[in-house]
C-alpha cells in the first residue's frame, strides 16, 4: 500500500513538471468545492494522495518532499498513516503552510491549487505570505490528483428531500424573506451560498451526498427578488420540484454556479419569472460572499470592489435553534440515550460471560476465562451492535460520523476510526471509549462514555474523575452575554491541568438540527476562532473534554449541552447572564470514579444527573435493561 502511494507522489511530480508553467509545489486540500469538513468520497484527494484518512489535514508535494499537515486531534494517527516518504507538521507547532511555502520554496515560485477547493480567506493568506518572495499561487484548470485517480469512487446521484416544516420549525419563505431584510441592511443586492448545510437550512432540504451528513451537494444564490438552487437535477424529483417552484425558487444544473456568477457580477442574472435583473437596484449594493466558505473559483468571477466579505448571515439563524428545533433535539436525545444503555447493558453481559470481565459494576479480579463464542467481539461488532439499537428509534436515519470505538492504546488515538479487518478484540483489562452519534428527523446527536470492564489502576481513575470535573464544570457555568467559547474553554482544562494534564482538541462545538454534527460559527476551544462569535441562548453546544496517554488509554466524556438564560440572583451590568441545560442522557461509570477528587456539589451534580436518567430512560428500557440502569445509576456517596 505504502509503495503504491509513494508512486502515486512520482506521478504527481511528472505532471507538476509537465504542467504549463512548471509547478513547484502542489497544495491538496481536504476541503471540497462547498470547504466542507466532512466529504463526500469521490472528494477525499488529500486522503488518495496521502494515505491519512483524518477529516482535517493538507498535504503540500514539491519535487523534493511531501508534507501533511494536521490538527491535535490526529497526530498520533498521522504518525501511524503516513509512509516514510511524507514528514508530519503538527499544526501550533510547526509554520502554517503558507509561511513554509515563503520560506522554502524559491523566488517566483509557482503553487499549483485546485481553485474549487480553498476558500477565499485561505488563498488571501497564501498571496499574502507568497508576495514578498514573488511567489505565485496558480489556479488549475484541472485537479492533478484526479489524473492519476484512475479508481475514483463515481458520482451517485442520491434524492433531495424535503426536510417537512414540523421538524425544521420555520418555512423556507420565512427564512427567505429574513434574509433579504439582512442583505438591504448591507446594502447586498445578492448573496453566494455555498456551504452544503446553510443550502439545506435555508431551503429545507436533506440529502445523503455525504456519509453522516444530510446534506445536498448544491449552491444557492438568493437575490432581492429571486432565488436560485444548483444541484444536479437527476437528483430533483417531480415533489421537490413543485415544491421549489412553490416557494418562488428556480432549479438550475450544479455547473451552471460558475457561469452565472459571472451573470449576477455584471448585472445579468435573471429568473425563469423575472425579466429584468435586480442585482444593480441598490446603487452601490455589493454581493454577499462568506469568505471562510466561498470558494476561490466562484470569487474569481466576481470584481473585488463588489464583494461584501462577511460572515454568512445563515449561520447565527441556523446555530440558535428554534423551538421546534430544541424540543425535537431534546426528544431525540432521549431516544438515543436509550439505546446507548441498552448498549453498555449488552455489552456489560457479553463481557462477563465471553471474556470473563468482573463487568460494569464489579472492581474485583475477573476470571478473564474466554469462553468457546462463534464470534469474537470487536470494536467493530461491538460497534455495529449500538448502530442496532439507534436503528430502532423512531425517525432514525443513520450515524451522524463514523462511531469512535476503541479499546485501550487505541482510544488515545483522538479521532481513531476502527476497520473491521485491522481493529483490536475487546479486552475486560483495558478502557474503552465510545464516541458516536445519530442522525435523527428531529436532531443530530453526538456522545461519548468511557468504561472499564475489569479492574481499573487507580491513575485510570484519577485520569477520569480529572475529566469529569472538567466536563461538570463547564455544565455547571454561569457567564454573562457576550461571552465566547474561547473564555471558557479553560472551565474544563482547569482540573487537568491541575494534575499537569490537557488534551490536543476543543472542548465544545455546534451540532445541528438533523445536520451537520459539527456546526459553527461558535465552539469552546483554545483556538483563536473561538473568539470571534459569543454564546446565545438557543445555540447548541457539546461539552467533551478528554485525556488521552499515548500508547495506553484515552478517555473523553462528552454530553451535548443547550445554551439557556441564567437564573442569576443578580444582573450586573444589565447584561444578562447564561447558563447551560444538558440534553444527553446515559450514566458515567461509578467504579471509573475516585470520589475523594470530587467535592460535595460534584457529588451531588452526578447523583441529580443520575437520577434524571432514570426517570427519563426507564420508559424506553425493557425490565432488563431498567434493572441495569438503576444499579449504573444508584447514588455514589463520599469516600470515608
Amino acid at each position: 500500500m505504502a509503495a503504491a502511494k509513494d508512486q502515486l507522489l512520482d506521478a504527481i511530480r511528472a505532471r507538476m513538471a509537465a504542467h504549463a508553467p512548471p509547478l513547484h509545489a502542489l497544495v491538496v486540500p481536504s476541503e471540497d468545492a462547498h470547504q466542507s469538513e466532512y466529504v463526500s468520497e469521490q472528494d477525499k484527494r488529500r486522503e488518495f494522495i496521502s494515505g491519512f484518512t483524518g477529516s482535517a489535514g493538507l498535504a503540500l508535494i514539491t519535487m523534493e518532499e511531501a508534507l501533511l499537515w494536521t490538527d491535535g486531534r490526529y497526530f498520533l494517527q498521522a504518525t501511524q498513516q503516513l509512509s516514510a516518504r511524507w514528514k508530519l507538521m503538527r499544526m501550533g507547532e510547526d509554520p502554517p503552510v503558507e509561511a513554509w511555502i515563503a520560506d522554502n520554496l524559491a523566488d517566483e515560485a509557482v503553487i499549483g491549487i485546485n481553485p474549487w477547493c480553498i476558500s477565499v480567506d485561505s488563498a488571501q493568506r497564501y498571496e499574502n505570505a507568497f508576495s514578498k518572495k514573488q511567489q505565485t499561487l496558480f489556479h488549475l484548470s484541472s485537479d492533478l490528483v484526479d489524473e492519476v485517480w484512475k479508481d475514483s469512487p463515481p458520482v451517485e446521484p442520491r434524492p433531495v428531500i424535503v426536510h417537512p416544516v414540523e421538524f425544521a420549525g420555520r418555512t423556507v419563505s420565512e427564512k427567505i424573506k429574513e434574509l433579504r431584510e439582512k442583505l438591504v441592511h448591507e446594502k447586498s443586492a445578492a448573496i453566494i451560498i455555498t456551504a452544503l448545510d446553510e443550502v439545506a437550512w435555508l431551503y429545507n432540504i436533506r440529502g445523503s451526498d455525504v456519509d453522516y451528513s444530510p446534506v445536498v451537494h448544491s449552491y444557492a444564490i438568493i437575490t432581492l427578488h429571486s432565488a436560485f438552487f444548483y444541484v444536479d437535477k437527476r437528483k430533483v424529483t417531480v415533489e421537490v420540484q413543485k415544491y421549489m417552484a412553490g416557494n418562488g425558487i428556480d432549479i438550475r444544473e450544479y455547473e451552471t454556479v460558475q457561469s452565472d456568477v459571472a451573470l449576477l457580477a455584471s448585472g445579468k442574472l435573471n429568473s425563469s419569472a423575472q425579466v429584468e435583473t435586480d442585482v444593480n437596484e441598490v446603487e452601490g449594493s455589493k454581493i454577499w460572499i462568506d469568505s471562510g466558505s466561498c470558494c476561490l473559483a466562484l470569487y474569481s468571477k466576481l470584481s473585488p470592489h463588489q464583494v461584501l466579505a462577511l460572515q454568512s448571515p445563515i449561520a447565527l439563524p441556523k446555530a440558535v435553534k428554534n423551538p421546534t428545533e430544541l424540543d425535537g433535539l431534546r426528544k431525540a436525545h432521549i431516544r438515543d440515550g436509550a439505546a446507548v444503555v441498552q448498549y453498555l447493558a449488552w455489552l456489560d453481559n457479553q463481557m462477563q460471560e465471553n471474556y470473563g470481565a468482573s463487568g460494569y459494576f464489579s472492581e474485583s479480579k475477573g476470571s478473564h476465562e474466554k469462553k468457546n463464542i462463534g464470534t469474537k467481539l470487536t470494536e467493530v461488532s461491538v460497534s455495529d451492535k449500538l448502530e442496532g439499537f439507534r436503528a430502532t428509534k423512531e425517525h432514525f436515519r443513520g450515524l451522524s460520523f463514523p462511531t469512535i470505538s476503541s479499546v485501550g492504546p487505541n482510544a488515545a488515538v483522538i479521532h481513531y476510526k476502527p476497520e473491521a479487518s485491522t481493529c483490536s478484540e475487546m479486552d475486560a483489562d483495558k478502557i474503552y471509549l465510545c464516541d458516536s452519534g445519530a442522525q435523527y428527523l428531529d436532531g443530530t446527536t453526538d456522545i461519548t462514555r468511557t468504561v472499564h470492564f475489569g479492574k481499573p489502576s487507580e491513575h485510570e481513575k484519577s485520569c477520569y474523575t480529572a475529566v469529569l470535573k472538567g466536563h461538570i464544570a463547564l455544565d455547571i457555568a454561569v457567564f454573562p452575554n457576550g461571552t465566547t467559547g474561547h473564555a471558557l474553554d479553560i472551565l474544563s482544562r482547569a482540573p487537568l491541568w491541575k494534575e499537569g494534564l490537557d488534551y490536543r482538541h476543543g472542548t465544545g462545538h455546534g451540532i445541528g438540527s438533523y445536520l451537520n454534527v459539527h456546526e459553527g460559527p461558535h465552539l469552546i476551544s483554545f483556538r483563536p476562532s473561538a473568539r470571534t462569535v459569543p454564546l446565545q441562548a438557543s445555540m447548541t453546544v457539546t461539552d467533551e473534554p478528554g485525556y488521552y496517554e499515548d500508547g495506553s488509554f484515552g478517555i473523553r466524556l462528552e454530553n451535548v449541552l443547550i445554551c439557556k438564560e441564567a437564573n442569576a440572583k443578580f444582573n450586573f451590568g444589565d447584561k444578562g447572564y447564561l447558563a447551560f441545560e444538558h440534553i444527553t442522557w446515559a450514566p458515567y461509570q461509578a467504579k471509573l470514579i475516585d470520589t475523594k477528587l470530587l467535592t460535595p456539589v460534584e457529588i451531588e451534580w452526578v447523583n441529580t444527573y443520575h437520577s434524571d436518567c432514570r426517570k427519563i430512560l426507564e420508559p424506553h428500557l425493557d425490565e432488563h435493561e431498567k434493572e441495569w440502569l438503576r444499579k449504573a445509576t444508584e447514588p455514589i456517596a463520599v469516600s470515608s
